[in-house]
């Protein structure tokens, strides 16, 4: 599905917005991919960031995943528009092994309100990538509210 951006300069917004995200900083997450509708974030694995099995942790995945799918929602809204999640539901399909991660937003419907987005996260070795976990994300546009931009 071929989607139009309302804002010509909504890379920039992304990577701007993306670049204050503190959360995404501590997990070491980095945007690899910025189209309108899309947005792909990697994950390198950490000690850090594991389970007790030794698995990268499901809430570092979600927060990936959610921020994917947020982005993807972003990328085609008003110039000014903030967003925000008002629900997602994971599927965690596989332990989460692997030396990086990649989660992928796309959305699915762009609403004036609401925007539904899918998003995969896959466990990237050097010769595949296994989709682990897949999450269908609803997120708002915020517009008009003070101190609530990109």
């Amino acid at each position: 599905m071929q989607h139009q951006p309302l804002d010509p300069d909504f890379e920039t917004r992304i990577r701007s917005s993306f670049a204050r995200q503190a959360f995404m900083t501590t997990l070491g997450a980095e945007l690899f991919e910025i189209e309108p509708g899309r947005v792909g974030i990697e994950l390198p694995f950490r000690l850090d960031l594991t389970q007790q099995h030794g698995f990268m942790h499901a809430g570092a995945l979600a927060a990936v995943a959610d921020s994917a799918c947020g982005y993807a929602a972003l990328s085609l809204m008003p110039t000014g528009a903030a967003v925000l999640s008002v629900e997602f539901k994971i599927n965690l399909m596989q332990p989460a092994a692997g030396p990086r991660f990649r989660a992928l937003g796309k959305v699915l419907r762009a609403g004036r309100m609401l925007t539904v987005c899918t998003g995969e996260v896959h466990a990237c070795h050097d010769d595949r990538q296994v989709v682990i976990a897949v999450m269908q994300a609803t997120l708002m546009t915020i517009q008009e509210r003070s101190g609530m931009a990109d």
